[in-house]
């Protein structure tokens, strides 16, 4: 289980900022951060790998403190049990695949994890090469297997799918699933991608200027519990248009594009660009934006 009470002070795009959270997530949780850019969600991170010095607080994981300032505990962050995938995979870019997984092996460490990786995350055709004749998706599975050679407690993943596009995006997020599964991990996913999050999350933290506002799980932290379960997709508004009484909605799922038929109270605050969630209300298609 992991406890932080984390205070820092940040200097963002948008000015000066305090960050004051508090998190509690159960060991084997896939827990989300979600907010605009700039309420400190990679700060978080940052400071729970021991990247980032927080001004004040507590880290507790599995009832050891990683960080205690009163206590004057801090653990490097080599102490520290984490694997951190980043948007920008960091692969050494002279190294093949192999020797990319290889150069974060503990000393001493058995080398048998380097086969069971790969084999995991399907690498075994692509040990041999180099990170540049790679493709996205490619290069951050490679990323997220070397995050994992050290077998960490925590999972830290920074936004790692956000470069990707959608067909890549869902098969990445299968390999995070079940790495996460296959090892017990406890993972922390920093992400904007509210159907990324409702697929994956277990429990999302919702921010705004650096401070916690909501709490749950990924379906009620966005319908706040107005839809019932019959379907729900997320999708992104790419039309509005007026038909006789009533409004035709179109929005982009994935690679499908569905049409839904609306009253003007759905779309009074709806714009295109909006992301909305398509759900059923009594057996009928509804629109509700998040």
């Amino acid at each position: 289980m992991i406890k932080a009470t984390i205070h820092k002070a940040l200097n963002t795009a948008v000015g000066s900022m305090k960050l004051n959270v508090q998190l509690s997530i159960e060991s084997g949780q896939l827990v989300t951060l979600y907010g605009p850019s700039g309420v400190g969600k990679t700060s978080i991170l940052r400071i729970i790998a021991g990247l980032l010095s927080a001004d004040s607080g507590q880290i507790e994981v599995d009832g050891v403190f990683w960080l205690d300032h009163e206590k004057k505990i801090d653990f490097s962050p080599q102490q520290r049990k984490i694997g951190y995938v980043f948007q920008d995979y960091a692969l050494f870019p002279n190294m093949t695949v192999r020797e990319n997984l290889e150069f974060a092996l503990e000393k001493g460490q058995d080398k048998n994890i380097i086969e069971e990786l790969i084999s995991i995350v399907a690498l075994d055709e692509l040990q041999n090469r180099k990170p540049n004749t790679l493709s996205g998706g490619q290069q951050q599975r490679v990323a997220l297997a070397r995050a994992l050679v050290r077998k960490p407690k925590v999972l830290l993943l920074d936004e790692p799918l956000s470069a990707l596009d959608i067909k890549m995006r869902s098969k990445l997020q299968d390999y995070i699933l079940k790495v996460h599964r296959e090892y017990k991990l406890t993972t922390i996913l920093v992400s904007h991608d509210i159907g990324e999050i409702i697929k994956m999350s277990d429990k999302v933290y919702c921010l705004e200027d650096g401070k916690v506002t909501k709490v749950g799980d990924s379906l009620s932290v966005f319908t706040d519990n107005r839809l019932s379960g019959k379907f729900q997709f997320t999708g992104e508004v790419i039309n509005i248009e007026s038909e006789d009484v009533v409004f035709i909605v179109t929005v982009l799922i994935g690679n499908n594009v569905v049409r839904v038929i609306a009253q003007e109270s759905e779309i009074v605050d709806l714009a295109i660009g909006d992301k909305v969630i398509v759900a059923s209300k009594a057996f009928n298609p509804v629109l509700l934006k998040v």
